[in-house]
């Protein structure tokens, strides 16, 4: 059990409190004054130290400290650093800095949604969220519907149809079981239903390409393509690699390994180091692979090599007879690749992390629609 207390009680009282009671704790050092104090603390790199008060009323005493460095986007695009100083007691030796940090800030998320309830809301015609989704689906149900009744559907395509109209549907459910997880305990939504949504919105988005590429064909003449080994590997190797960028941005753990621009210490290494130090392996393995930062990142990291292996591959078999498809796929995942370490370095920078997430949807329609092509290959064979 930790105790997460604000700046205000960091006293030698309320810490004797804690110690009598045997309460692990984090609670941040009051920052005061342009030099000396715990301002002596913030150089080099984020670190486990000590740190002794002088107050006036209670003398002396000295805590475990731990030291953060984070970076920050200042004025004109620069980055610039920013220290954050903790008191803490009780926590297990392999716990870095960075866990610390993170840990404190979902404090400060609760805080937070009880701050924000029933002030937040969407401006929409009702409140309903009942008619709300209704409407939404009615969208979508209207156009087919038309399109059906004239006979505008081509034989074969109507339940494929039907089926990616579940999919939106079920697209709004897991949403809001999603959204959910973050209405109870915590102002963020679990890293698990937010990989689940994503899940299901880049199945649709895949379904879709696919759909279009078989209407394409169809109207040239031409028969559905089948999903070829080559192709299904290729694509259950991206999901997976995308599976686990959602999991690592729910758990907000982009920024555990470290940051700043050519710093080798945050790429190709993680805090120093090439597998990671601090990975909580208490519950077991599979515990671990989903929910601890350091091991999720590192997975995420290193299994984008083994899916760029694949896509090489792939767009390889695809360079002679289709260039253009092969040409897409190599920019697509050189591009990725880039910006997932841009990301990294840039100690997550908002719009560097969207541009990420956006270039990773270009990504898996650029490997939908080779997987398509080698399927149509197939087929007119």
């Amino acid at each position: 059990r930790r105790v997460f207390l604000d700046k205000g009680f960091c006293s030698k009282p309320v810490f004797n409190v804690l110690n009598q009671h045997k309460l692990s704790y984090v609670t941040p050092i009051p920052v005061r004054g342009k030099s000396g104090g715990v301002r002596s603390l913030f150089q080099g790199k984020s670190r486990k130290t000590s740190y002794t008060f002088n107050s006036p009323k209670h003398g002396q005493y000295t805590v475990q400290a731990v030291v953060v460095k984070r970076y920050s986007k200042g004025r004109y695009g620069r980055h610039k650093s920013k220290w954050f100083a903790y008191a803490v007691t009780g926590w297990p030796v392999g716990v870095l800095p960075a866990q610390v940090f993170e840990l404190y800030r979902q404090r400060f998320g609760i805080e937070s949604s009880y701050r924000q309830m029933n002030q937040v809301r969407a401006r929409t015609s009702t409140r309903n969220p009942v008619i709300r989704l209704l409407l939404v689906g009615l969208a979508f149900v209207l156009p087919l519907a038309w399109f059906w009744l004239r006979g505008a559907i081509p034989q074969g395509f109507h339940r494929r149809l039907l089926a990616l109209l579940a999919l939106g549907g079920l697209q709004g459910v897991v949403g809001w079981w999603m959204v959910s997880s973050g209405l109870t305990h915590d102002v963020k939504v679990s890293h698990l239903r937010l990989a689940t949504h994503l899940a299901l919105a880049l199945t649709t988005l895949s379904a879709l390409v696919w759909t279009a590429l078989d209407l394409a064909a169809h109207a040239r003449g031409e028969g559905r393509a089948r999903l070829t080994g080559w192709g299904g590997l290729a694509l259950g190797a991206l999901a997976l690699q995308l599976l686990y960028g959602a999991m690592l941005a729910g758990l907000r753990a982009g920024p555990v390994a470290g940051a700043g621009w050519l710093n080798w210490q945050a790429w190709p290494l993680m805090q120093g180091s090439l597998f990671p130090t601090g990975i909580d392996w208490s519950q077991g393995t599979v515990h671990a692979l989903l929910y601890d930062p350091f091991l999720v990142h590192f997975v995420h990291r290193w299994w984008a090599w083994i899916v760029v292996a694949v896509l090489v591959v792939m767009a390889r078999r695809l360079r002679a007879a289709h260039r253009a498809a092969s040409v897409a796929l190599h920019t697509a995942f050189g591009t990725q690749v880039l910006l997932g370490i841009a990301t990294v370095m840039s100690g997550v920078t908002l719009w560097v992390a969207a541009l990420h997430q956006l270039t990773g949807a270009l990504l898996l329609v650029a490997v939908t629609w080779c997987a398509h092509l080698m399927g149509r290959s197939k087929t007119l064979d």
